[in-house]
């Protein structure tokens, strides 16, 4: 079935786009198939893997590359055997194209909702490969397709511009927030109040916790992070005893940092006694330390967690609607993503772009 429409985006060639040489040209989305849906762009948040891949900092890039896996649109053509999306909905694609769910043998992660985790194919929603050969490309675009199941909704009450870059920057706080139990009685840390920090306070406070710490090296965001409902600001740079007067405090931390050279057994120290600090943040400058010590004399524990499920975005969403969490997001046309991409790389971002269609 021929479509009236092109597949056109901002395409990184090689490792140089990272430094705004993106080239706006035209490409082939995966083959149709009956189970996938084709999305007229509106928005697409700008996500720090978008850097990551660009420059291959996490590995060999498959050049071309469109990035972007925070996406928001409207689903202008789907598959026969899609239930849950008609055209005309608004709808958004996190960071996950695909995983082995609805094909033979399905894997025991996908059959509990824990797609993410798949044990035998994960496609990102760019720079992979699906099931039936294509490519995946992002939504620094005019279209994006992909395979439906990992499509989601928008509900209302949200703004396209807000539900973006919560599809993987907001997710990917707010499934270990959840699964690890943040909530009333909880005292929650956010190291990094960043694009994914600043999410990280956002949803802590929505779901509950009883106090939500922001842990950053300098003082420049404490009003911003108390704006945005953190009770408490640690600057790891201007208070040398911010370790020491923090010490054994905390339920839960979040880590959102994304480099090795971190001070992660002094944040480890400030778990409680069976306490958990997960790391999302992936560093490309090397492996960080297991600080084994620490780990034993406090009987605390040391995580990850990846992205989130189509079901947990949902539930995310839903609680954004209920709750009014508004991130904070700075617009930028989608013809303008070269200098966008190169002022979120300087950390500019207060505390994320999103790219907007004007067409």
């Amino acid at each position: 079935m021929a479509t009236d429409y092109k597949f056109e985006g901002w395409l990184g060639l090689d490792s140089s786009s990272a430094d705004g040489n993106m080239q706006w040209k035209e490409f082939e989305p995966k083959p149709w198939e009956e189970t996938d849906v084709d999305i007229k762009i509106s928005h697409c948040g700008i996500c720090g893997s978008d850097l990551h891949t660009l420059r291959s900092g996490w590995g060999p890039t498959n050049y071309p590359c469109c990035v972007g896996h925070e996406i928001v649109g409207t689903a202008v053509r789907v598959g026969s055997q899609v239930k849950h999306i008609k055209v005309g909905d608004r709808v958004g694609v996190g960071a996950q194209g695909e995983s082995c769910l609805g094909r033979k043998g399905d894997c025991a992660e996908c059959a509990s909702s824990n797609e993410p985790y798949c044990a035998k194919h994960f496609a990102g929603t760019y720079n992979g490969v699906f099931m039936n050969g294509g490519k995946s490309y992002g939504g620094y675009a005019l279209y994006n397709r992909s395979p439906a199941h990992f499509a989601v909704v928008i509900p209302e009450g949200i703004s396209s511009a807000a539900a973006a870059p919560m599809l993987c920057g907001g997710v990917t706080v707010y499934s270990p927030l959840k699964h690890y139990g943040c909530g009333p009685g909880k005292k929650v840390g956010i190291i990094g109040v960043g694009g994914l920090g600043h999410f990280g306070i956002l949803f802590a406070k929505a779901l509950g916790a009883d106090q939500v710490i922001g842990i950053s090296r300098k003082a420049d965001k404490r009003e911003d992070a108390l704006k945005m409902g953190a009770d408490q600001y640690v600057s790891t740079v201007e208070d040398a005893e911010w370790m020491a007067n923090n010490k054994r405090s905390l339920d839960l931390i979040v880590c959102t940092v994304s480099s090795s050279k971190m001070p992660i057994n002094d944040y480890v120290s400030l778990l409680k006694v069976d306490g958990t600090l997960v790391q999302v943040g992936a560093p490309e400058d090397g492996a960080l330390e297991i600080p084994a010590f620490t780990l034993i004399a406090n009987r605390v524990k040391l995580g990850g967690s990846l992205i989130g499920s189509p079901e947990t975005i949902r539930e995310m969403l839903q609680l954004a609607a209920d709750k009014k969490v508004q991130p904070w997001i700075e617009e930028r046309p989608m013809k303008d993503a070269n200098q966008a991409v190169k002022d979120m790389d300087a950390g500019n971002a207060r505390y994320r772009y999103v790219l907007v269609n004007d067409q």
